[in-house]
C-alpha cells in the first residue's frame, strides 16, 4: 500500500497545474504517477484542499436514526425477530434488509440467537446439555 504525498510536494503539483502544465505532465515532473495527479488536481478543483481524503473507516449504517428505537425495541420486547423489526421498519418508510438490522444490532451491544441455532445446537447434543465430568468419575 502505497503512502500519502507531503503538502508540499501537492501544493508544488497544483502550482505546476495552474502555469499552464497538465496534470500528469506535472506528475512525470516530480515522479508521480499519473492517476495521482490527475486525482490531486480533481480533488482540488472539486473541493479548494489539497489535504488527502478519508482513508478507511465505517460508513454510517442505514439505521443510524433508528438507533433510539432500536433500543427502546429490544428493551421492551427482547424475543422479538429480525423479520418482526424489518416489518415494523417498513411500516415506519424504511426498507432495510435483515442483514443491515442485524449489523445495526450487533454494532448497539444485541445478540439476536434464532430459534434454528438452538434447534441445531440441542440436536448436536442429542437433546440435552452435556454434562461435566466429576473429578471422582475421571479416576
Amino acid at each position: 500500500m502505497g503512502c500519502g504525498h507531503s503538502l508540499d510536494l501537492r501544493r508544488r503539483i497544483i502550482a505546476a497545474v495552474e502555469a499552464v502544465a497538465s496534470a500528469r505532465e506535472a506528475g512525470r515532473r516530480f515522479e508521480v504517477s499519473a492517476s495521482s495527479a490527475v486525482n490531486l488536481v480533481r480533488r482540488w478543483r472539486e473541493t479548494g484542499s489539497l489535504a488527502p481524503g478519508q482513508i478507511g473507516g465505517q460508513k454510517k449504517r442505514r439505521l443510524s436514526g433508528y438507533e433510539d428505537w432500536l433500543h427502546e425495541v429490544m428493551t421492551t420486547m427482547p424475543d422479538i425477530t429480525l423479520s418482526e423489526l424489518q416489518s415494523r421498519l417498513a411500516a415506519m418508510d424504511a426498507e432495510i434488509s435483515m442483514q443491515a438490522i442485524n449489523t445495526a444490532l450487533y454494532a448497539l451491544g444485541y445478540r439476536l440467537k434464532t430459534a434454528h441455532a438452538a434447534r441445531t445446537r440441542a440436536r448436536r447434543r442429542g437433546g440435552q446439555a452435556p454434562s461435566l465430568a466429576q473429578p471422582a468419575d475421571l479416576a
